[in-house]
């Protein structure tokens, strides 16, 4: 099953070069059949660029999450905590 996400121009350059392994979501899909994520491109781009396939989904606290995913985020750690902060 595919879904759409909106993701910031930075971060889908990121994923195509490979500097950026995981797709940060502060909530997983209810569904768990979830294998094909279609990139919509946000603004300036505003399009479909592209596609990936998930591996597998990490529910994690964020501090656990950082220390699996921190050397392929794509993102700053100061980044990733504002992005997860108030969640648990």
């Amino acid at each position: 099953m595919e879904v759409i996400l909106s993701i910031k121009p930075k971060y889908v350059k990121r994923i195509f070069n490979g500097t950026k392994k995981y797709e940060f979501r502060k909530r997983i899909f209810k569904n768990p059949n979830i294998d094909t994520i279609i990139i919509y491109s946000t603004s300036p781009v505003k399009r479909i660029v592209g596609y990936f396939l998930i591996d597998k989904i990490i529910k994690k606290s964020p501090k656990n999450l950082w220390e699996i995913c921190k050397d392929e985020a794509g993102v700053t750690k100061e980044s990733f905590f504002n992005y997860f902060k108030k969640k648990k």
